[in-house]
């Protein structure tokens, strides 16, 4: 299959001629071994050999406030479990995990109790209007208030986002703008529900940029059926630009979507997209995101992330762990949401160049 449909965009001036893109998306578990080291060995000579956990399930948090019921880092939704575009992998069940919070009031009082519970900062998100994107300027006020009298960490789902809101999100000291990049019209359309393309993607990324918010696309595995449909071409969509890290998530069929009986991506196609992102981003954190299945294919995918060198796990196994500390890897561990990684690794370069 030396022509895979995934991979035609792929053949341009950004790509290393020296990798054969198609023959990625074809490897077999032998052949990927090969990438997986290929992607080790350059993470390791730009980044170090060393990862980030982030808010690890499995290891014990020293919590100064451990009658707290909410997690250092939630999510919030500002529609509540409301979203018109009702996905074929979501239809609203997303949401419903996330504090509801549909006015600034509201939003200010969640945020002030995430602070109160010793929160570090929160996700702000929600469903979607029909244009794909989530109504978040009505909130810059309130994010703005948040911001200086509470100095929280504050991350945004954005959606398709305008001009507009992308710079009062600027104006309200928003810390990271996340946006998923769908690199298919067909699953835009048969997906997402969406009248939109690729370009109206392409160009939600260059608002959050000239609106100089650091940029931390992320790239869902597996969206169209638990095949790889879009996910090489979102890769290229995303080089264009200069994100401040890239989260590659994986697909959970949700009980009550359209999905639901969907088999999710194999931990080897995630594998491949989390190659094919840090070989056409070198310089740019790659993270294996929270959002991927549990049990045996999150141990198949952790460690397979842990091959491919990437720059940090969310909710990592047990496994996972010890396989980074086997392979002599430096480990840290952070509360934050993994969008975080930027900065992270930013000051740890610079703790390094501090020390004595």
């Amino acid at each position: 299959m030396r022509g895979h449909p995934a991979l035609k965009i792929l053949r341009g001036a950004h790509l290393k001629p020296s990798i054969d893109y198609s023959e990625l998306a074809d490897a077999d578990d032998r052949k990927i071994q090969r990438y997986l080291e290929l992607s080790r060995n350059l993470s390791w000579s730009r980044f170090g050999r060393r990862i980030r956990f982030y808010a690890p399930s499995f290891l014990p948090y020293k919590n100064p406030h451990p009658n707290s019921t909410l997690p250092p880092f939630p999510s919030i939704s500002v529609t509540g479990s409301n979203c018109s575009l009702n996905c074929s992998h979501c239809r609203g069940k997303l949401l419903e995990t996330m504090i509801p919070a549909t006015t600034p009031d509201q939003l200010v009082a969640v945020c002030q109790r995430i602070k109160e519970r010793g929160g570090v900062g929160c996700l702000i998100s929600g469903g979607c209007t029909h244009e794909g994107s989530v109504p978040l300027e009505e909130f810059a006020d309130a994010i703005s208030k948040v911001k200086h009298e509470l100095g929280l960490t504050i991350v945004a789902h954005t959606g398709l986002i305008k001009n507009q809101t992308a710079r009062r999100l600027k104006e309200a000291g928003v810390d990271a703008v996340l946006i998923d990049i769908v690199g298919s019209d067909r699953t835009i359309r048969e997906v997402y529900h969406l009248d939109a393309t690729t370009e109206d993607y392409d160009n939600a990324m260059t608002a959050v940029e000239r609106a100089g918010i650091p940029l931390v696309p992320h790239v869902l595995v597996g969206i169209h059926g638990g095949k790889l449909e879009g996910e090489f071409q979102a890769l290229q969509m995303i080089s264009e630009h200069h994100p401040a890290a890239i989260i590659v998530i994986a697909l959970i069929p949700v009980r009550g979507t359209l999905m639901e009986s969907v088999k999710p991506p194999a931990p080897i196609d995630v594998a491949k997209i989390l190659v094919a992102a840090r070989l056409m981003l070198p310089s740019t954190p790659v993270v294996l995101g929270c959002a991927r299945p549990t049990h045996r294919h999150r141990v198949s995918t952790d460690m397979l992330a842990i091959k491919a060198g990437v720059n940090g796990i969310a909710f990592p196994s047990k496994e996972a762990a010890e396989l980074a500390e086997s392979m002599g890897l430096e480990t840290s561990f952070s509360p934050m949401c993994c969008s975080q990684i930027y900065v992270d690794l930013t000051k740890e370069r610079y703790d390094a160049t501090e020390s004595p």
